[in-house]
């Protein structure tokens, strides 16, 4: 019961630090590392709702799918932001 309420304060926390650090970042690639980690603090948040559903599909599309895509698209620009 603890370790849930302390997940539910702790993860959307964690998720408004790889937000901020994902939007003031300038190099691309650790952008989207960032907004992987916010994607895994979301997860992290849901599985302490109680939604495993919708936990694994979340990990597979957000985590996976969205942050390998993310990386090919920079991988054809510039990486770094002016």
């Amino acid at each position: 019961m603890i370790t849930s309420i302390l997940l539910l304060i702790i993860a959307p926390l964690l998720s408004i630090f790889f937000v901020y650090m994902a939007v003031t970042e300038k190099d691309l690639l650790k952008a989207a590392a960032y907004s992987a980690g916010q994607s895994i603090a979301y997860s992290i948040l849901l599985q302490a709702m109680s939604t495993p559903d919708i936990v694994m599909t979340y990990i597979a599309v957000s985590v996976g799918l969205y942050s390998a895509l993310l990386v090919f698209v920079i991988s054809k620009t510039e990486r770094f932001e002016r």
